[in-house]
């Protein structure tokens, strides 16, 4: 299962060419010719050769020829027969190196692809790179230096310019891969090998568009959970969408969306190229994801608050010496420095001052990363201070960046810390901002680790119900809810709602208004009047019988005069919330394209697209996320004790959050929706109005078990897999899906398992599982993949005589979709101790059965041929057992599901 399944794309023994004749240049495309040139500056470490299919001989005689991966480089017309030769070559990858190719041209291909078993690159790219193998695949320019850092692009010229720029910047690449238009091979794929490629330690993404959002965000998370991730999105210019029917579908834009994905998918988005670079230059450097707290020291007061400034304005914080660092770290430096906020070393400061405040920073547990700017000062060494700084980095546990302002008397200074593998940039701005990159990948990684299930621990939501109103609705040709359909939806998932009741006639409205007790406020019933307000249709403070009567009638006349046109239900009439210094809040949702439905929070009222406040996070929700979606608005800072009035109950609208999100995942009609205002104080929140937009519910691919959260871009935790089993001898397990906090566990697991096990598993003798490999097997996508794990709980007495419970992982089966997306392949693991207790069977059938709820229909897997448990398991599952023809050592096991 270690092996990628396009190993023989990315690291092939052996390529065949296929771009005309290598001494005749007139059967060259410009694409061959330069591909003749960069196959040959270096030394491919495998084997290499050029064929012509206009060779004398026979097809028979030219497809003898083996290899892993076909470059074809061959004029339009040739393109399509050559792929075919590849596959008669038992090619299993190709590469297509090519432009001007037509959609309907690249479809063609890609059929051809699919039904010989290739794994296409291209057409429409300047191909691929990869620098350590010495093969430079690729028409984008000489081959990048050896490095940590992969780059994926859909732009050719871009990926020309960043290997321009790496190459004078020290950077090396581990990949380099070309995406163009029409490719086969999608950027998921792509992201799917890096993300086991031990070669890479970080990936850099310049992206364009998005042809299956869900294998998008599946590949996308399985990458930045194993290494940091950053992308470059061109397109940033909100979509607004002109038929929004409510204040959500209004104010969310597709780049926004965009966003709320990225950070949850656990990856860094920046804004533009210069970003990009110098996250470029932070990921080289293999920064791991740190806090946000940023320890500034300068040689002057000006550029550190220049930094500092910045640091604000990107909602980072100032990090600052505690007083026991700042009474250690005084006596060291000149007698003008200061330490109370910045670290100013003052004008004259040389490198030891230099050294001591890093170091001090480095100690310092209120600080998450140290920018060290120097800008040129009569009398001061920026060379000695810089080889100082190279000096200090080697013991430092925290990043370290610097900002070497000037140019001429500063040039070796930087070049001094370029060799030391630090960041180093031209402004504090820039400094700080690739800071803000590496703190953004920390926050997002929390983000990312968050697996929450579709539906609460709450109160079970009445879901049935709440699809008859909107079955009702769509039965009657309305996509919009009646205000007292949509607070019938709320209720049906437990959100609290004023009580609203339909008054079809001024006397009825007197009626209901004198029942519920004054004040009352009346609205305007109509599934045509988008925001009532705009057309008079909200009276508030009702005071009595006379006043509900005669507004019922005014009202009714004031919207038929503005709305001709408008079906006008009645007046719906409801208890006024009675909060003094309540909040108002608006909690929205709104399906977005390509990625499902976006939970939105931020400020509510009648001037909501005025403040234009508003935070995304795509569901499903859990209290962290909820929380988090909270914080990031700007009305967050309003929800505190203000002004007198109390702090208000955010544990009630985290609690509506995670109602919304049931609300997004179990019903996959909603198109947009606003719960606003939502009222909220110290005693808790209520819905004052809603209105929701529904449409059929899209059709989705997939199988039985994906097709009911097809709508979602991330799916839920499968919690329905979860079940308790008897333990024979005594006792008893769960099995249940993995999840990221099940990491230290299967860590154990791997750790006491004996030699030989771990052979049998990993054919490996690796004691433990390194931290890529780890962060894979715990976060995984539900849909192409599935893990169980064993639990067992533990009994055990303390010294003091309590009795604790422990949880200890004593078994995983998992299995992966292989690329035909009908089969997937397995593994099994049991703890040595608990062999022979029924646990390996019971796990195998729970895989099959989720593989076989998953619409899959057939599982396999590669066993030792001298492991006989585990073959003895097999054929008493009824595996069918045959030999493997690509190594003896392993016999290929079978079951049809």
């Amino acid at each position: 299962m270690d092996k990628h399944y396009l190993t023989s794309l990315f690291t092939p023994e052996s390529i065949v060419v296929f771009a005309g004749e290598h001494d005749d240049p007139s059967t060259q495309t410009p694409q061959a010719a330069m591909l003749h040139e960069t196959l040959r500056a270096q030394q491919f470490k495998g084997t290499l050769q050029f064929l012509s299919t206009k060779a004398s001989g026979t097809l028979a005689d030219l497809a003898q020829t083996r290899a892993d991966l076909a470059i074809i480089a061959q004029p339009p017309a040739d393109i399509a027969g050559t792929l075919e030769l590849a596959a008669r070559m038992n090619c299993r990858s190709a590469l297509i190196i090519s432009n001007g190719t037509t959609p309907d041209e690249a479809a063609e291909l890609k059929k051809i692809a699919q039904r010989e078993n290739i794994h296409l690159l291209g057409p429409n790219c300047l191909g691929l790179q990869r620098p350590l193998l010495q093969l430079n695949a690729s028409i984008a320019g000489p081959l990048a230096h050896p490095g940590p850092l992969a780059l994926v692009s859909q732009s050719g010229a871009l990926t020309s310019a960043i290997l321009d720029w790496a190459s004078s910047n020290g950077v090396g690449f581990s990949s380099v891969v070309s995406l163009g238009p029409n490719t086969a091979l999608d950027i998921a794929q792509v992201l799917d090998f890096l993300a086991h490629d031990r070669q890479t330690q970080s990936i850099v993404v310049y992206m364009e568009g998005i042809s299956n959002v869900r294998n998008f965000m599946s590949a996308l998370r399985s990458a930045a959970n194993a290494k940091p991730v950053v992308v470059l999105k061109a397109g940033r210019k909100p979509a607004g969408n002109e038929a929004a029917q409510t204040h959500s579908g209004t104010i969310v834009g597709s780049d926004d969306v965009f966003d709320a994905a990225l950070r949850r998918a656990g990856a860094v988005r920046v804004n533009s190229f210069v970003e990009l670079f110098s996250a470029a230059k932070c990921l080289a450097s293999r920064y791991r994801p740190v806090g946000r707290r940023l320890g500034i020291i300068a040689n002057g007061g000006g550029p550190g608050v220049l930094a500092a400034d910045w640091v604000n304005e990107i909602s980072l914080e100032l990090g600052r010496l505690s007083s026991e660092s700042i009474t250690a770290l005084q006596p060291l430096l000149p007698p003008l420095a200061s330490l109370t906020d910045l670290i100013d070393l003052s004008e004259h400061a040389g490198p030891d001052d230099y050294k001591a405040a890093i170091e001090a920073a480095d100690k310092d547990r209120q600080i998450d990363g140290v920018l060290a700017i120097y800008s040129p000062r009569p009398g001061t060494d920026p060379d000695a201070i810089a080889q100082a700084l190279a000096n200090a980095k080697q013991r430092m546990g925290k990043p370290l960046l610097t900002c070497w302002m000037g140019d001429a008397t500063v040039a070796t200074g930087r070049s001094t810390l370029k060799a030391a593998n630090i960041p180093t940039f031209r402004t504090p701005e820039a400094a700080v901002g690739a800071f803000g990159n590496i703190a953004s990948f920390y926050q997002n990684q929390q983000l990312l680790q968050q697996t929450p299930p579709p539906l609460s621990t709450l109160a079970k939501p009445d879901i049935e119900g709440a699809r008859l109103v909107i079955e009702s609705a769509l039965a009657e040709r309305r996509n919009i809810l009646t205000e007292m359909e949509s607070k019938t939806l709320l209720a049906a998932f437990h959100i609290p709602v004023t009580q609203t009741i339909l008054a079809r006639s001024a006397h009825e409205a007197m009626m209901i208004a004198t029942q519920l007790g004054f004040p009352v406020a009346l609205k305007i019933d109509s599934p045509d009047v988008t925001h009532k307000s705009d057309v008079g249709g909200v009276a508030l403070n009702i005071m009595n019988g006379a006043a509900a009567r005669d507004t019922y009638t005014d009202m009714v006349q004031r919207v038929t005069r503005l709305q001709p046109n408008a079906r006008i239900n009645g007046v719906t009439v409801q208890v006024m919330a009675r909060v003094r210094r309540g909040r108002e809040i608006c909690i929205g949702l709104v399906a977005d394209d390509p990625f499902g439905p976006v939970i939105s929070f931020g400020a509510g009222g009648t001037m909501i697209e005025l403040i234009d406040d508003k935070s995304m996070e795509l569901p499903p929700l859990n209290t962290f996320l909820a929380r988090s979606l909270i914080n990031r608005s700007r009305v967050a800072t309003t929800l505190g004790a203000w002004r007198g009035a109390n702090a208000t109950n955010i544990e009630a609208l985290e609690q509506i959050l995670l109602r919304v999100s049931e609300m997004a995942c179990e019903l996959p009609q909603l198109r947009e929706m606003d719960i606003n205002p939502i009222i909220v104080d110290e005693f808790g929140a209520v819905a004052v109005d809603a209105r929701i937009a529904i449409k059929h519910a899209p059709q989705t691919a997939g199988g039985r078990g994906s097709h009911r959260y097809g709508h979602l871009a991330i799916l839920p935790y499968p919690a329905r897999y979860e079940q308790t089993w008897p333990l024979s001898g005594g006792g008893e397990y769960t099995v249940r899906p993995i999840h990221p906090g099940d990491a230290q566990m299967l860590q154990m697991l791997v750790q006491s398992l004996s030699s030989q096990s771990r052979y049998y598993r990993f054919v490996s003798s690796m004691a433990e599982l390194p931290p890529s490999m780890l962060a894979r097997f715990t976060l995984i996508d539900y849909d192409r993949e599935m893990a169980l794990v064993a639990i067992f709980k533990q009994r055990s007495a303390t010294p003091d005589g309590q009795i604790v419970e422990t949880e200890r992982m004593v078994g995983v089966s998992r299995y992966v979709t292989n690329p035909d997306s009908s089969s997937c392949e397995f593994a099994l693991v049991v703890a040595d101790d608990f062999n022979g207790k029924g646990l390996g069977s019971r796990l195998m059938l729970s895989i099959m059965n989720v593989a076989r709820d998953k619409g899959l229909s057939e599982i396999d897997g590669l066993v030792l041929a001298n492991n006989p448990d585990m073959l003895k398991l097999m054929r008493r599952l009824g595996f069918a057992i045959k030999s493997y023809a690509e190594d003896p050592d392993f016999k290929l096991v079978t079951h049809k599901l």
